[in-house]
């Protein structure tokens, strides 16, 4: 058990890591619409293909997008279900802090007392 999460807990920051760099988000939100070539994803981005290389090697590492190589064109897809890993772990994290607001805003009002009517 502590195993299986260590490793959810790695896989995790290894997402969280690629998602934390702007053109990389980027790639994976053009990916979102299908799956494309290197050569397509690269063209917006201002930098040598060697440079964005290493972008589509972190989000290969992290599981988040998935390439293969057909002749001489690479083609890369997202790998949907790592991000719905991530996302439910933000959904979590969200319901638990929304329960923690809740109960803290249920303390003020009993701290208040009940609301008075104005004259």
């Amino acid at each position: 058990m502590v195993s299986h999460m260590a490793n959810y807990s790695a896989s995790l920051d290894h997402v969280f890591l690629a998602l934390g760099d702007p053109t990389r988000r980027a790639i994976v939100s053009r990916l979102g619409a299908g799956s494309a070539s290197v050569t397509e994803l690269a063209a917006p981005f201002p930098m040598a293909l060697p440079s964005f290389m290493k972008h589509i090697g972190v989000l290969e590492r992290s599981g988040l997008i998935r390439s293969k190589k057909q002749g001489r064109i690479r083609t890369c897809e997202l790998d949907a279900a790592t991000l719905r890993g991530a996302e439910s772990w933000m959904a979590d994290q969200r319901a638990l802090w929304e329960a923690r607001t809740d109960r803290l805003e249920a303390y003020v009002e009993t701290l208040q007392g009940p609301p008075h009517a104005k004259e």
